[in-house]
């Protein structure tokens, strides 16, 4: 059963998110019928169809256990509600886990949510791979990163995913992403405003980014697969005092993830279908952007790439020094 936690109550979440202590995980103890409750936080995007995959297959079930899926509003709520000891797992990408560990916030790696294929950066096609975009028009004179400089660039939210990857393609062009103007716009209003021109660029994510594309704009650059690369970059992350006291449903919960996740990638026109039915997006706009990719493994060298580029960047004063134990398992 998928329930929603209220925004107001995720707001409070990510608020307190520097301010929460160990927090203790929920009880152990198994249901009458032998199974195990997990409570898992998501952001509600296409690359839940894994999650929905281990579900609808009965692969959790094989693991003994019951996985009640809450929407959250986004990856710092969930980290907070997570390591607190709300719910026992949240989906966050890379970036939101290294900001929250930097902060000394205690959390381990469970399973790979999300990513790209080993290789995906050297593809000729990245729009096919990277379900962000930074889009201008047509006609604009943009036609590479450095241009961004002085120009108005939207972004979801400051010093978040999209603002960090898109402040790489600068650098690495030679610009300096400090004379961008970063304007906050949520995806819908981006893209009216880059059709309107009351935005230079807009940095987009599916399914918006194929729907500016439809309308006229033009791909600048897909600044994800640019900056990670390949592996494993959305995460199922839960909090160190659930990770003692779930020991063995984690496990499971990690085995069935992982036995969706190959499920997923071997049958993509029913995981795009559940994508669109999660999003609530015409199964045809998401067959015509990026192909969602669910891998088997999270790699320590992988987190560590996204860590360097952030202190590389200066959104970290230093690459956060990773616990030897930070991925479950391993």
């Amino acid at each position: 059963m998928r329930r929603t936690i209220p925004l107001a109550l995720a707001a409070v979440l990510s608020m307190t998110l520097s301010a929460c202590g160990g927090g203790s995980g929920p009880a152990t103890a198994p249901a009458a019928d032998g199974t195990t409750t997990l409570k898992v936080g998501t952001i509600g995007i296409g690359s839940d169809a894994g999650i929905r995959l281990a579900a609808d297959k009965g692969y959790f079930k094989e693991q003994g256990l019951n996985v009640e899926i809450s929407v959250i509003a986004n990856p710092p709520a969930g980290i907070a509600a997570a390591q607190s000891g709300q719910i026992d797992l949240t989906y966050t990408p890379s970036i939101p886990l290294l900001n929250a560990l930097s902060q000394n916030v205690p959390l381990k790696i469970i399973a790979a949510a999300d990513g790209y294929k080993d290789g995906a950066s050297e593809g000729a096609d990245l729009n096919r791979v990277d379900d962000t975009g930074l889009l201008v028009q047509q006609g604009s004179t943009i036609n590479r990163p450095k241009d961004l400089e002085g120009k108005s660039v939207s972004v979801p939210a400051r010093k978040a995913q999209l603002e960090v990857t898109v402040s790489k393609l600068v650098k690495d062009d030679g610009g300096d992403p400090a004379k961008v103007n970063w304007m906050v716009l949520d995806p819908s209003s981006a893209l009216q405003s880059l059709n309107s021109g009351r935005v230079d660029a807009a940095s987009l994510v599916a399914p918006f980014t194929s729907k500016a594309a439809s309308e006229g704009n033009r791909l600048l650059a897909s600044p994800g697969v640019e900056f990670f690369e390949q592996g494993a970059i959305g995460l199922w992350v839960s909090g160190a005092n659930t990770v003692k006291s779930k020991e063995k449903a984690l496990e499971g919960f990690k085995t069935a993830i992982y036995k969706a996740n190959a499920y997923a990638n071997g049958h993509i026109d029913e995981a795009q279908q559940l994508s669109a039915e999660i999003t609530k997006t015409p199964l045809e706009v998401v067959k015509s952007g990026a192909v969602n990719y669910w891998p088997e493994e999270v790699r320590l060298e992988d987190i560590e790439r996204a860590n360097k580029n952030l202190a590389e960047l200066g959104f970290l004063s230093a690459p956060v020094k990773l616990p030897a134990d930070v991925i479950f398992g391993k």
